[in-house]
């Protein structure tokens, strides 16, 4: 079965960082305080990233767990192919995967295949016909001119959430990339190697990914300004 999630052992290569080797050592050699910052530093995003494929909080934190014990009893195998966060989320991508596949929440492995070709990233209602006599293919109705809307509305709690239910319903591959993209801040070449993706495949399945949280942030100002009252 054809997919774009690769072997683990497909890493790209990059140099152990020395940040990244001192706390191998530190933590290979039993430093607790070297173990607790990492945990500081990536158990929140670890977190929000395993709830993609289990089904709650609990169970993540549970998975998450799991994927800090998997990095301490893996530690005398770590090679450096990858870079220390990079090996931490993919032990913990494994583990989700198959703690959500325990729990009957099993998700075929082609909702993690490369980004269909066909799929439009603008809803093709948006356009107006081909055969229209002067317009044609042209917006019907132009996207939200997004800096017209004040910046305390776009970071209301009430948007967030919009923000928040538009996510949960990209799928897998969707969803996966944005997380790591847009609410962790990892680099397109980071979350190309954790998820061992192509650049291409990434950048396609963030764009699908934001066009669609886009298009809820459109609905809901709509029908937000369609229910007020007229002055």
């Amino acid at each position: 079965m054809s997919t774009s999630h690769q072997p683990a052992s497909t890493f790209t290569r990059t140099p152990l960082s020395s940040e990244d080797n001192s706390i191998i050592q530190a933590l290979r050699a039993g430093d607790e305080c070297a173990f607790e910052s990492l945990v500081t530093r990536y158990h929140s995003a670890m977190v929000r990233l395993a709830m993609i494929y289990v089904g709650n909080r609990e169970t993540a934190k549970d998975v998450v767990q799991e994927a800090w014990l998997g990095v301490l009893q893996g530690l005398g195998r770590f090679e450096g192919r990858a870079a220390l966060k990079t090996w931490i989320f993919s032990i913990l991508i494994h583990r989700a995967k198959t703690r959500g596949q325990r729990e009957n929440r099993t998700i075929p492995f082609s909702a993690w295949s490369d980004a269909d070709p066909l799929e439009p990233t603008v809803d093709p209602e948006r356009f107006l016909p081909s055969d229209h006599p002067q317009w044609a293919r042209h917006w019907s109705t132009f996207p939200r001119n997004w800096d017209a809307i004040p910046e305390e509305q776009l970071l209301s709690a009430e948007t967030v959430q919009v923000i928040r239910q538009a996510i949960d319903r990209l799928e897998p591959s969707q969803r996966e990339v944005i997380t790591l993209r847009d609410l962790e801040g990892w680099s397109s070449a980071e979350v190309c190697n954790v998820l061992q993706i192509k650049e291409t495949n990434q950048r396609v399945l963030l764009h699908r990914a934001r066009a669609k949280v886009r298009r809820a942030l459109e609905s809901f100002f709509d029908e937000r300004d369609l229910s007020r009252p007229s002055r």
